[in-house]
């Protein structure tokens, strides 16, 4: 792998030291080992050196505003690199500070307690190394096209498995998978029926694509795409869940890499979203605050292919089935099938690929159980693979390879430190024990500089792909459910079963705050309240114990309760008044009238049930029209009837019926659009750690009180 590092991005002016970084080849093992030797030293004295309180402070504040300053002023990959480095060595220097200094307690009960609190920081360092390591050069693939001579071109099949979802959710992403440009004599598309339903077999028949069931449901969808594989004989497999509609360009635009790496196995693409995921939505953040899954298509992904180590993540990929066949099929051990489906074939000596180039689009969880439950499926298979297909351990990775498999195993590990860290402080305030054996400005003294400059680095790094301290919601949410799940399957990975992810079919009719899955959440933030209330009476006002020990656990409370507020609010669904989400995108319509009079006008959004169009200013339509809609696809004109259900100067308008036909033309000039999902990925609105703190605390201390008072409905 070539890894001379060029420095994309926002360059700056070069001078000397810049072009000497350009021109060494990092590949190469001398440079690493001269690099090595010669700051070990340096890096020993500064970890070590002992500082009392005050100049471990200044010192601390001049890293911090020097990091600000470059981070503000210079914008290269070697900048990130020398963030981190400078996050490094204060969190370094806070360990051994915290290994010689913290651990001298006074009781059993401290002793437990204070270990345990170590145990959380260790798991949350060595995850932050790890994402260090992983994310320090993102490749950045690009499209590379295919021969211009189609004959060239290989044979593929379209797996779209499905177990009980709806029609009308299976129906978009089918018709989307036929138009995919292809030779027609080269792609045969598949509908994966695991329900082995009626309906599908006749749409399947109408459609004129292939239908293949089975008699038994061994192995859930692993299974399913294994017994497809069996029934199918492309050179290539693609794969979308079935509520994924792929692009018409899905295969043009990645195929070309298997041409250029005959050793490619696999290439994965983002999962795209079209409709906000339960967070989003009840915290009305969507298209503000990037979601969850930006982070690890749009930075880890990267950092992965650079190691040589892209995750298949079971939808929006496309495998070569000779590798799949060396590997025995999509593995079967464990219910994240398609992560330890990529280790086997990384074993194997395979590459993987990933191009951060959304060509699919699907739907969220719609529900906060249903998001809860899914998450939980991928945490307790990632715990399968660490306990039964270690990757640190066994043949056939490399040592980034090894580090990235094992940085996104233990990334799922994070409920039992996650519920340290928000149960931590009230061992002090309501018990007074001791669990961090210093003087509480010592803490503060090397604490602020580690997490702080932590949270420089990483934003960055992360800035277009995740607001600071948003991921905390999504841990703090999860961690009481992932815990015991975690644990079970590190102690017996055969235990538990796969369960279907409830996409598009659950819907609220009003507002409601769900109390039962909001427990957890609700019962630790009524702690961290006593515990709050108890230390500002007890030790602030009471004048007992340690004045600035309580400051300092005062403030850890504070910020729990910011999180848990913010999780709180989460589990009020909000109420949905369409029936499908909407995708909003503007593209030229035109309106034609019954009275032969035309408008141009423009798609505000659509869905595969209507659409809302803007008029020209000035004019103005009524509700119960019939209309005529054409919207251009290239130099063809679509058209569709429609009824106005809303009507004024911004139409809500609702699809006819319509035959399989036309169904499949609004599909190919909507949804499969080769443009609609790349446009605005990774432009997401940037914000400072203190604005998106600050943000943060309106969702966080609020929280309660709008439960109880905010009847806002949001459209969905």
């Amino acid at each position: 792998m070539n890894t001379k590092l060029p420095l994309p991005g926002h360059s700056i002016p070069h001078n000397a030291l810049f072009e000497l970084m350009e021109k060494i080849d990092w590949s190469a093992p001398l440079p690493k080992i001269v690099t090595s030797l010669f700051f070990l030293p340096f890096l020993i004295v500064i970890i070590s050196f002992p500082l009392d309180y005050k100049y471990q402070f200044a010192f601390g504040i001049i890293v911090l505003i020097s990091g600000s300053l470059i981070s503000k002023y210079f914008h290269n990959r070697f900048v990130s690199l020398l963030l981190m480095i400078f996050s490094s060595i204060m969190t370094l220097r806070y360990l051994y500070w915290r290994f010689t200094t913290t651990l001298d307690f006074n009781s059993p009960a401290e002793s437990f307690l204070g270990y345990c609190l170590l145990i959380a920081e260790l798991y949350g360092v060595s995850i932050m190394f790890l994402s260090y390591f992983q994310s320090a050069w993102p490749l950045n693939r690009k499209y590379v096209p295919l021969p211009k001579d189609t004959n060239l071109w290989p044979t593929m099949d379209v797996f779209i498995p499905t177990f009980n979802e709806p029609l009308d959710i299976v129906r978009c992403s089918v018709l989307a998978a036929q138009s995919i440009d292809w030779p027609s004599h080269k792609i045969k598309v598949h509908i994966l029926d695991d329900g082995g339903r009626p309906t599908f077999k006749e749409f399947a028949r109408q459609a004129g694509v292939n239908y293949i069931a089975r008699l038994d449901h061994r192995h859930a969808k692993a299974g399913n795409l294994n017994h497809a594989l069996n029934q199918t004989n492309g050179e290539y497999v693609t794969i979308f869940d079935c509520d994924h509609i792929p692009s018409r360009s899905f295969l043009q635009m990645t195929m070309g890499w298997f041409f250029k790496d005959p050793k490619l196995a696999l290439i994965q693409t983002p999962h795209h979203f079209f409709s906000p995921d339960p967070i989003e939505r009840n915290l009305d953040v969507h298209g503000h605050v990037p979601n969850e899954g930006e982070l690890f298509y749009g930075l880890v992904q990267e950092g992965n292919d650079f190691w040589n180590a892209s995750f298949f993540c079971g939808s929006c990929a496309i495998l070569k089935r000779t590798a799949l066949e060396k590997i025995g099929g999509i593995a079967t051990d464990t219910v994240t099938e398609d992560a330890h489906t990529a280790l086997k074939l990384s074993r194997k000596g395979y590459n993987l690929a990933y191009l951060s180039i959304p060509q699919a689009s699907g739907l969220a969880t719609d529900s906060f159980p249903a998001h809860i439950r899914q998450r939980t499926r991928w945490a307790r298979g990632m715990a399968q693979i660490f306990r039964i297909d270690n990757p640190l351990l066994g043949r056939g990775l490399t040592i980034g390879q090894r580090l990235c498999y094992i940085t996104a195993m233990m990334g799922f590990f994070y409920g039992f430190p996650r519920l340290v860290f928000l149960l931590a402080p009230l061992a002090y305030l309501l018990f007074g024990f001791e669990i961090y054996h210093a003087f509480a400005l010592t803490v503060f003294s090397f604490a602020i500089p580690h997490v702080f400059m932590a949270q420089i680095a990483n934003h960055k790094v992360q800035s277009q792909y995740r607001h600071s301290f948003w991921g905390e919601i999504y841990d703090t949410l999860l961690a009481p459910y992932v815990l015991l799940p975690v644990i079970l399957a590190i102690i017996n990975p055969k235990l538990g079963s796969f369960n279907v992810t409830v996409k598009g079919q659950t819907k609220f009719t009003k507002d409601q705050f769900d109390a039962k899955i909001a427990m957890p959440s609700i019962i630790l933030f009524a702690l961290n309240v006593i515990g709050a209330a108890y230390g500002i009476f007890n030790n602030i006002l009471g004048g007992y114990g340690e004045y600035w020990t309580a400051v300092l656990n005062l403030v850890w409370v504070a910020f729990n309760l910011v999180i848990l507020g913010a999780c709180i609010f989460v589990a009020k669904e909000a109420k949905e008044l369409r029936r499908t989400p909407r995708v909003d995108m503007e593209l030229p319509a035109t309106i034609f009238l019954p009275n032969g009079r035309t408008i141009f006008c423009s798609t505000v959004d659509f869905s595969n049930r209507g659409m809302s169009l803007k008029l020209p200013d000035g004019i103005n339509l009524g509700p119960n029209k019939i209309l005529d809609i054409g919207i251009f696809r290239e130099t063809e004109e679509v058209r569709f009837k429609g009824v106005v259900r809303k009507g004024g100067n911004l139409l809500g308008v609702e699809f006819s019926p319509m035959d399989l036909d036309n169904y499949r033309k609004l599909v190919q000039v909507t949804f499969s659009r080769a443009d609609n999902w790349a446009v605005d990925w990774g432009n997401n609105r940037k914000a400072s750690p203190l604005k998106s703190l600050s943000e943060l605390i309106g969702h966080g201390p609020l929280s309660p009180r709008k439960v109880m008072t905010n009847n806002k409905v949001r459209k969905v």
